[in-house]
């Protein structure tokens, strides 16, 4: 505000100013209101409660569409682990396949290979030869099962075509045609030597069977007796149909060389030192079917063998192709020929079962996040109940809190305006009694005169009990004579007490100052109101209204308990007055009493005891003792009368005095309603 207000009078004095400085002035101006609009329609959207739910909506719909996407998450990475897992188990079952086949495969191999050597030392290197078609035949029948893989062995010795007429005579048979049987090994029973054709005479060489096993009588593969004799190593066939079995085999074949045969020979001289062929008919699907048998898990997986030397085309030679799980892993085989592959290929026999692990795991924390969402869900649209419900309340309590202000408005005009005309009826009550008037008409006047002064009492007591529950009642500080009061007090009921014939009496101690500073006409009502009530429930005995200092009576708590109950005003017994002070805050304290209020220069706390030996109060309307409009029962107000307010008005008014009001009943023995009021010092001395 200042400085716009510098700004205007700088602005009158163009002389020192220019143009910029003012153009600067307009635009801090322009951008100072729109700032303030926008602060305005800011605090007016966060304000409406359309932003939290919004943001609310969004925020759960953010979480419901997250925590999905975990689940989603959460299941892919444990099924993806199963399946790693599955997948590592079919290649671990499947690599000890392949290893526990390749081993056998190379034990049968070994023993085929240390029979050819047994030839080449028994049979080309002795003279004459010390094996014959007999031998052979006995020796291989006996060691087959060091051979467990192979169904037969053959041995063909090398014959040049300038050496076949010797070897025929020599054998007393004729060399057959290779080709007739290339690729098919006939077992014995099968083999007619009269059909096969006779060799071509243009042929280099021969390789004629000389020694068989009794399971096999013919075998001859040119390809692997010319790749065998020139490696040096075993050879193999490719898979092809056994003649009687119908089985896939395949033939490992191996040269005979001559015994000075160097180790590190070129393939030319290996095939000059070349004396003859042994070779070994493996039965592939009865090797894998015994190798299977062997294996717990047998029907676990299925195997495949194949012969992928061409790639485009592989030779299927054990297993079927047909499998409902798709997984497969593959185990690459060595049978020790370079130039043939062969793979084991693996699969499980069934389909993988479902992942319930992952589904009920997913599935959970996905119902566990929803459970978590719902719940902030219903706590949120609680809070805004419980806001909006509290809202209401406030309202509600902002109306009821109106209306109790306008009733106590009410209260307070309507008792001040029927105050009014009740004072003038009152006045001309009196005057009508000071007239002539006969017996009855001045019984009549009385009546009225009665009447009309309880009206009057009670329109004080509601007026009072309005101006308590506005909060608009406070309290006077003159100069007042403690004594003076409680003698007018006295003197107002001592009609009354002489026509029931009960003693009533005032005691206060020197020690009460004969000045007081407070106000004098409250405290004359909360002692009228206690004599008033004493009154009017004691038949007999007495009424007793005692003052101290708070100090006197922590002084002789002790002599009073003992003395108290039996030396009385009239003699009647009467309950122990220490009792109606037990909750006193300010009699609680050992030494000198503390003040209630810190208002007072020169406390004076005072404690006023009213004892009666009236009806008492009953034990169990002694709880709504000082609340307004309630009395003991039903019939006091009748027999009685009153309204139930006095002493509710009397603990209000003492409250404001920083004292406290508290009282003890015996019933049928009425004693003290006892309270204490501080005041200050109103002497000069």
């Amino acid at each position: 505000m200042n400085w716009f207000a510098n700004s205007g009078i700088l602005d009158t004095k163009t002389g020192l100013l220019g143009d910029s400085v003012k153009m600067w002035l307009k635009w801090w101006e322009k951008i100072s209101g729109n700032s303030c609009k926008v602060h305005h329609h800011y605090y007016q959207y966060l304000g409406s409660k359309r932003v939290p739910k919004a943001w609310w909506r969004k925020l759960l719909i953010t979480w419901v569409l997250g925590w999905t996407m975990v689940s989603l998450w959460i299941f892919w990475y444990m099924s993806f682990q199963a399946t790693e897992k599955r997948k590592e188990t079919l290649a671990s079952m499947c690599d000890e396949r392949a290893r526990m086949l390749q081993d056998q495969f190379n034990v049968s191999m070994n023993h085929i290979q240390a029979m050819s050597i047994m030839i080449s030392t028994f049979h080309h290197g002795k003279n004459p030869s010390a094996i014959d078609q007999r031998t052979f035949a006995r020796y291989t029948e006996r060691t087959a099962f060091e051979r467990p893989l192979t169904s037969g062995v053959a041995y063909a010795v090398r014959v040049l075509h300038s050496e076949r007429e010797q070897f025929e005579k020599q054998q007393g048979w004729t060399i057959k045609s290779m080709d007739a049987l290339e690729q098919n090994p006939v077992h014995e029973d099968d083999y007619t030597p009269e059909a096969l054709e006779p060799s071509p005479i243009q042929e280099e060489e021969y390789a004629p069977v000389i020694f068989a096993q009794d399971t096999i009588a013919h075998v001859e593969d040119r390809e692997n007796v010319l790749r065998a004799r020139k490696l040096g190593k075993g050879v193999l066939t490719a898979p092809f149909r056994l003649v009687k079995s119908n089985r896939l085999g395949v033939i490992l074949t191996f040269a005979v060389y001559k015994m000075d045969l160097p180790s590190n020979a070129t393939p030319n001289e290996r095939i000059q030192a070349t004396d003859g062929y042994l070779g070994g008919v493996f039965d592939i699907e009865s090797l894998v079917e015994k190798l299977l048998q062997q294996l717990a898990s047998k029907q676990t997986i299925l195997v495949n063998v194949y012969d992928t030397t061409n790639h485009s085309h592989p030779i299927s030679m054990y297993g079927s192709s047909v499998s409902e799980d798709g997984l497969r892993h593959v185990s690459t085989l060595n049978f020790g020929d370079p130039l043939r592959k062969h793979e084991m290929h693996c699969r499980f026999n069934k389909k993988p079962p479902w992942p319930w692990l992952a589904i009920t795991t997913s599935f959970g924390i996905l119902v566990i996040a929803l459970l978590v969402g719902y719940i902030f869900h219903a706590t949120v649209n609680r809070i805004a109940k419980v806001e909006d419900d509290c809202h209401k309340m406030m309202e509600l309590k902002k109306r009821a809190e109106a209306a109790d202000v306008a009733k106590s408005q009410f209260l307070a005009t309507v008792s001040h305006e029927i105050r009014t005309p009740m004072n003038g009826v009152l006045g001309m009550l009196d005057m009508l009694m000071d007239t002539d008037l006969d017996v009855t008409q001045q019984d009549y006047v009385r009546t009225a005169q009665a009447s009309g002064k309880a009206l009057v009492s009670l329109i004080n007591e509601v007026l009072d009990q309005a101006k308590i529950e506005s909060g608009r009642l406070e309290l006077e500080a003159v100069r007042f004579d403690l004594r003076a009061i409680l003698d007018d007090v006295l003197s107002l009921f001592s009609g009354k007490s002489q026509e029931k014939g009960v003693e009533l009496a005032v005691y206060i101690s020197d020690r009460v100052p004969e000045m007081l500073i407070g106000d004098p006409g409250r405290f004359r009502q909360i002692i009228t109101n206690l004599m008033g009530n004493s009154i009017k429930f004691t038949e007999k005995g007495h009424i007793f209204v005692t003052v101290h200092l708070v100090e006197e009576v922590i002084g002789s708590i002790e002599v009073e308990a003992e003395s108290s109950s039996k030396n009385t005003l009239s003699g009647f017994p009467v309950a122990d007055r220490c009792c109606s002070w037990e909750g006193f805050k300010t009699l609680s304290q050992e030494g000198s009493p503390c003040p209630l209020s810190l208002s007072f220069s020169d406390p004076i706390n005072v404690i006023v005891s009213v004892e009666d030996t009236g009806v008492g109060i009953p034990n169990e309307a002694q709880s709504r003792v000082f609340t307004p409009f309630m009395q003991v029962g039903p019939s006091i107000s009748r027999t009685h009368g009153g309204t139930g307010i006095g002493l509710s008005i009397s603990k209000c008014l003492v409250g404001l005095m920083n004292g406290e009001i508290g009282f003890v009943s015996i019933p049928k023995i009425r004693l003290y309603f006892t309270f204490t009021a501080v005041f200050n010092n109103g002497c000069s001395n």
